[in-house]
């Protein structure tokens, strides 16, 4: 929780693939808290209050994990508004044509995009998303120790610098610092 807290504030990227990994970490424990609060919260060194505020807020994902039927798979809605609010921002940027650079990295990364989209098998999903899945699955690899391809690392490497480019223009949008109207 409190790592959440300061990710949001400061990479809402990292945030996002941070609360990715709570949900599985949740889902891992079979939505058990005091299995949870055993293993994860007890041994967290923070105060009794702390620990109290991270219990509480453990289990309230659980809930919201329940009451949003996202026990085995998919992501909590507060995490959907996430990308929600990520992808409009991506598309008022580009329309925009304010941060050329921005725009010359998104359009240098589409064709993997497009690749991801045609494996998935889900015309649906934004670009945006697309982006995190991918980079969460490289994630997981890794944690798992699985081979990575020569080539899957060097998209993993493009993707992520598009990504914190959206981080770095994101924060700017949200701080005042980048105007994007009219």
């Amino acid at each position: 929780m409190y790592i959440a807290h300061q990710l949001k504030k400061e990479n809402i990227c990292e945030y996002l693939l941070y609360m990715w990994q709570i949900e599985d970490l949740i889902r891992a424990f079979h939505l058990n808290i005091d299995e949870i609060n055993h293993r994860i919260i007890a041994p967290y060194p923070v105060s009794d209050d702390e620990r109290k505020t991270l219990y509480n807020w453990y289990e309230s994902l659980i809930e919201m994990m329940r009451i949003e039927n996202v026990q085995t798979v998919g992501h909590l809605q507060l995490n959907r508004n996430v990308i929600i609010e990520l992808d409009e921002f991506h598309t008022l940027l580009i329309r925009s044509g304010k941060e050329a650079g921005y725009n010359a990295k998104f359009y240098h990364i589409l064709p993997l995009v497009s690749q991801l989209r045609t494996q998935q098998g889900n015309s649906t999903i934004s670009d945006i998303e697309l982006c995190f899945n991918f980079q969460y699955a490289i994630m997981l690899l890794r944690m798992k120790k699985a081979e990575i391809t020569p080539e899957t690392l060097q998209a993993q490497a493009e993707i992520s610098k598009f990504m914190v480019l959206l981080n770095k223009y994101f924060q700017r949008y949200k701080t005042g610092e980048l105007d994007l109207e009219e």
